[in-house]
């Protein structure tokens, strides 16, 4: 049953996206420093059964397996002529999983950052980064997506040239950031300033957020610097804080730590609400049986964050954090 993210936006007050990809397949068998992309051909039996576990638990957008399906990214595995076959086929698997379902599902073209610096810290252009997230999205575009989804960007060079390509393959984008340095972006974007950035485009982004960065906590406090934009919220945080176990990276996250995030993410203004790194169906079963019976609370602020979520890894910056009255959603 096929829709745009517009039109889910328009019938829902808030959506759920899926959670991890990358963390989930480890636990199928993903080797580390295995391309995640390469499943979309060798095990696309893996990638389609996570899109549909997502499903199951309440997912309406899920996120193509193209993180780094980009030719500065695969080319680290002699892979760069391969950008817009994985891609278009990461798209078909997904939109199986999506035609299958027996309610609307977006799928969202993973877009990630390509890993190098601009011009004049490093030798990527303007130009060369347009090309190969061009490259990409039309692989996505051909495969069945319904919208790029531009993610963990760091710097408005490279959000520019996403947001540029999607725009010259015809699909309606969305943009998040991490903020994860001190409250900024590892090129010290500010949460405040993507809305700025975005501006410059001829067509605005369907959505602007956060997502990934350094823990639930973290990523509230960013959608909270974010307020008053036009533009609908994402917020799209990883699941609790990660540890090493032995030699595997575990998250902090429980269930119920999530289902609370996604309460407080909607109080805080987000109609996209999801997770990021580790954040496996059963946590997103539990933010979708959270946020449907949510009926609107408190304007979350610092100190709520970390009461209900735990303490915050970055110093917060400077954010909106005015007592605001509880909203309804019904």
């Amino acid at each position: 049953m096929r829709t745009t993210l517009a039109t889910l936006l328009a019938s829902k007050q808030i959506l759920l996206t899926d959670g991890a990809t990358g963390t989930n397949y480890f636990e199928s068998g993903l080797a580390s420093g295995e391309p995640p992309e390469f499943w979309n051909v060798d095990k696309p039996e893996e990638v389609v059964g996570l899109h549909q576990r997502f499903i199951a638990a309440g997912s309406d957008i899920i996120l193509t397996n193209t993180f780094g399906c980009n030719r500065q990214r695969l080319k680290l595995h002699k892979a760069e002529e391969r950008s817009y076959e994985l891609a278009k086929r990461a798209a078909e698997l997904a939109r199986q999983a999506a035609d299958g379902a027996a309610r609307p599902v977006v799928v969202a073209g993973s877009v990630g950052p390509t890993g190098e610096l601009f011009v004049p810290m490093g030798e990527l252009t303007h130009e060369i980064a347009v090309a190969s997230f061009s490259e990409q999205m039309r692989g996505l575009r051909d495969g069945g997506a319904d919208v790029a989804w531009i993610e963990t960007m760091s710097s408005a060079e490279e959000v520019n040239a996403a947001a540029a390509a999607a725009i010259s393959v015809g699909l309606p984008y969305v943009v998040t950031c991490s903020f994860d340095t001190a409250g900024r972006t590892m090129m010290g974007m500010l949460p405040g300033a993507l809305a700025e950035v975005v501006a410059a485009q001829p067509v605005a982004p369907v959505a602007i957020g956060a997502n990934c960065g350094v823990g639930a906590a973290d990523v509230l406090v960013s959608l909270l610097a974010m307020q008053g934009t036009a533009h609908t919220l994402v917020c799209k945080g990883n699941c609790g804080i990660p540890r090493f176990v032995g030699s595997a990276c575990v998250y902090s996250g429980t269930p119920e730590l999530m289902a609370r995030y996604a309460t407080m993410a909607i109080d805080a203004g987000a109609r996209i609400v999801g997770g990021c790194c580790g954040t496996t169906p059963a946590h997103i079963a539990a933010m979708r049986a959270a946020i449907d019976k949510h009926t609107g609370g408190e304007w979350p602020t610092i100190d709520s964050i970390v009461r209900e979520m735990g303490p915050l890894t970055n110093a917060a910056p400077s954010v909106n954090v005015a007592r605001r009255a509880p909203r309804s959603r019904r």
